[in-house]
């Protein structure tokens, strides 16, 4: 209920946020329209085309995080949160075109030039829009940051880099009415190409989050203290979460219990796990592997201590655990976690199965290669 309740708030803020990020392009747009026609000034009339772009961005973040938050069906059981990595591509296409439609614009002015005729009216405008656009971005990246969308992050950054790109405007016409040197078209080109750039970083953003990176450190090491704070559980490994949109992870975890558990208990541990998994962080637990620790003899938990220690000498070893010794077989099984920085894999395995066999003969060694998909 309380990840439910969550999720809820965080829609209404980012719907909120966005209906007073129209509002506010909406004003600033009008006035810089009109005070750019009437001063034939190409670069306002293209900071005020960047922000009706502005406006169609905030549409479709409310719009996005609608769909996104709607529950789970058969068609999509793992719900609709992705929608918001689309919704920012289409963001990201709007902010493109409008740079793309500024770019050329502005060559135009180069080639045939118009000189703008300023008044202290428009520098008044324009100097109102440097102040709300800074307000207005450095609120909407707080409400971004606070709820972690990065829809309303990407929104709050481009309306700073609109502040920025009035500020050139301001200069530029202070430039003409004191020096009689008209540099707007060139302003205007600087203007898009600002625009274009965060177009493309944007997508790069949105192409990150579509593919799958990295889990944020946050997000396992929460995951390891509710799990570790079982008594029964003497670690946690292998965690592995999938994004299904912002703040809603679906994954599996690895834990180390005595080799004396019954089955019965297992089940009634991981169970709990799940659940207090579920309260503590909202990632819901698909799977919870059991690894057995050979705790009943002291003999073999000295063993264990000497291969991890013989393990990690070796170069890009970053962890070893699932350590367990069956003496019946003659059998030595554990697995590794490998820096990705390790180009030949398999033999830096084949040379540590040797190096533990050379230790321990007689033993027949099995060692299974974990990627470093997260911060262990």
């Amino acid at each position: 209920m309380a990840s439910q309740e969550k999720s809820i708030n965080r829609e209404k803020t980012i719907v909120t946020t966005g209906i007073i990020g129209i509002v506010a392009n909406v004003f600033l747009a009008s006035f810089k329209a009109l005070i750019g026609v009437a001063a034939h000034s190409t670069a306002m009339v293209l900071d005020a085309v960047n922000n009706f772009s502005d406006v169609l961005s905030s549409l479709v973040a409310i719009i996005g995080t609608k769909i996104a938050s709607r529950k789970p069906d058969k068609k999509h059981p793992l719900g609709h949160g992705r929608v918001e990595y689309l919704a920012q591509m289409i963001i990201a296409a709007l902010i493109i075109y409008a740079g793309l439609t500024a770019m050329i614009e502005s060559v135009k002015k180069i080639i045939n030039p118009v000189e703008p005729e300023h008044s202290a009216l428009s520098l008044v405008i324009i100097s109102v829009a440097i102040v709300v656009k800074i307000v207005l971005g450095l609120f909407v990246r707080k409400q971004g940051k606070k709820v972690k969308s990065d829809l309303l992050m990407s929104s709050g950054t481009d309306a700073l880099f609109d502040a920025i790109l009035s500020t050139a405007v301001l200069v530029s016409a202070v430039i003409l009415l004191v020096f009689k040197f008209n540099i707007e078209a060139y302003v205007s080109v600087a203007i898009s190409l600002f625009i274009l750039k965060a177009g493309l970083e944007i997508i790069f953003e949105a192409v990150d989050d579509m593919l799958g990176h990295r889990v944020e450190a946050e997000y396992t090491r929460k995951v390891k203290e509710s799990v570790n704070s079982f008594d029964e559980v003497h670690g946690a490994y292998d965690i592995v979460l999938h994004n299904y949109g912002p703040e809603r992870y679906l994954g599996s975890v690895h834990i180390e219990v005595d080799d004396t558990m019954t089955a019965h208990q297992i089940d009634a541990l991981t169970r709990s796990i799940t659940e207090k998994v579920y309260l503590d962080t909202g990632i819901i637990l698909t799977a919870v592997g059991i690894y057995s620790n050979n705790s009943s003899d002291e003999h073999l938990m000295k063993m264990r201590n000497e291969i991890a220690g013989l393990v990690v000498d070796h170069k890009h070893i970053l962890q070893i655990h699932g350590f367990y010794v069956d003496e019946e077989r003659k059998k030595i099984v554990f697995d590794v976690v490998v820096d990705f920085e390790e180009q030949d894999r398999e033999g830096l395995i084949a040379h540590i199965v040797g190096d533990v066999k050379e230790a321990l003969p007689g033993y027949d060694v099995q060692v299974t290669i974990d990627n470093d998909i997260s911060d262990q």
